[in-house]
């Protein structure tokens, strides 16, 4: 490794006698820094640089006052979820075990996987009470039974289907609240229950053509006990 380089002190073209004063006058630094040679060289005229452009001054005048709290700005998500991959094991038809939500231990049959990942499933209603309805694929148990779905027509049935609209909730009284309540009553629309009958009419028809299939979904399923899940074949 070289060594470093020691620095020299700068020394002045006119040295001070004493603070304030100069060994040179005024006319003699003039030659010793050749400024007569620069201003022969440029017609007897000093160089002059243009000044710099100043930048440009902002459209939005700055706020006199900022505020106290940080302004929280939203993230740019760029990461693009992965479609969810479906289990091997599952495939249109295949009769599924609820393990989780209302509807626990029912048995239901598998129409297909939507766009976001869960699964469109239904009892039928007729005979289980389980009706269209959406489930992850981690809340359930694929069984080696399968029912034809061929002629049950799901394209309509997407995630939008699913969504609810939003309600306004506006403040009232104790009175008015329980009086709003008894009104406003979770009503299914006449267009799902048709949507709901239409899938049911076609799925019954394969379901009554296997013997005891109806039983079997209509059966709830339970563990006893000794029995051990990881154990049993579905």
């Amino acid at each position: 490794m070289a060594p470093p380089k020691q620095r020299t002190a700068r020394v002045s073209r006119n040295p001070e006698l004493i603070r304030g004063i100069g060994k040179y006058s005024r006319s003699k630094v003039y030659h010793k820094r050749g400024l007569w040679a620069i201003k022969a060289k440029n017609g007897g005229v000093l160089p002059r640089h243009e000044p710099k452009a100043k930048a440009a001054a902002p459209a939005e005048k700055a706020p006199k006052f900022y505020p106290a709290d940080d302004v929280k700005k939203p993230r740019l998500n760029k990461h693009k979820p992965k479609p969810t991959k479906l289990r091997a094991s599952i495939t249109p038809g295949t009769v599924l075990i609820l393990l989780a939500g209302h509807f626990k231990g029912k048995r239901v049959v598998f129409l297909k996987q939507l766009p976001s990942g869960l699964l469109l499933v239904t009892g039928p209603f007729k005979i289980n009470g389980v009706p269209l309805r959406r489930v992850n694929q981690a809340y359930v148990i694929g069984t080696s039974t399968k029912v034809d779905v061929s002629a049950v027509n799901v394209d309509k049935f997407d995630d939008k289907y699913f969504t609810k609209d939003a309600k306004k909730k506006n403040k009232k009284g104790e009175g008015e609240f329980f009086e709003a309540e008894k009104e406003e009553k979770n009503v299914l629309p006449q267009e799902k229950k048709d949507d709901q009958k239409t899938v049911d009419s076609a799925l019954l028809q394969a379901i009554q053509s296997v013997p005891d299939l109806k039983t079997y979904l209509g059966a709830r399923f339970s563990l006893k006990s000794g029995q051990k899940p990881h154990e049993l074949l579905f």
